[in-house]
């Protein structure tokens, strides 16, 4: 039977078991299950969910663009977007490496959510705002781009959702079995 592991990863931690001289903290420090890889990355600056696997054909099928398997974000973005800027998301940007597939995306309310070490910068004069959105692909830092693209950075950015896995009841650096 394969072991699946659903990992909150904090804000700061790299995506893998060796630190290769950063000096930032790794899986190792969270996970120590042995032979689990990650399926799929997460940004050191992303927090939330990163499944780990030691079945290869389940990797593949999670982590594989070719299988369109679903990922939702919810990205603290600064500003407000208006609907043109969700629109635009919704069809799909082209950012440098080429056009994205169509996201789900929707505003709102700000989540309960534990929070960030470090938080974000606040900025009286800067409003910021939620948006949930959900792709099929996993560019590099993709979603950070196609925020950026339509006017509103995001700030913090939490992988809620993988296909059917989800990090209800996971508190940062813990973990579960699926």
């Amino acid at each position: 039977m394969p072991r699946l592991i659903l990992f909150n990863k904090p804000h700061g931690v790299l995506s893998q078991f060796t630190d290769e001289g950063s000096g930032h903290p790794t899986l190792a420090a969270y996970v120590d299950v042995p032979g689990v890889y990650p399926a799929g990355r997460l940004d050191r600056d992303s927090e939330g969910l990163l499944l780990l696997t030691d079945d290869g054909k389940l990797q593949a099928r999670i982590a594989d663009p070719k299988f369109k398997k679903p990922k939702t974000y919810l990205a603290q973005v600064e500003g407000v977007p208006d609907n043109a800027a969700l629109i635009a998301l919704t069809q799909g940007v082209t950012l440098k490496d080429g056009p994205t597939r169509p996201a789900t995306v929707r505003r709102i309310a700000p989540p309960e959510l534990w929070p960030r070490v470090p938080p974000v910068r606040f900025r009286k004069s800067v409003p910021d705002s939620w948006i949930e959105l959900t792709i099929t692909e996993g560019r590099n830092r993709q979603v950070r781009r196609m925020t950026a693209h339509v006017g509103h950075p995001t700030l913090r950015l939490v992988r809620w959702r993988i296909g059917e896995w989800s990090l209800d009841g996971i508190a940062p650096g813990t973990w579960r079995e699926a």
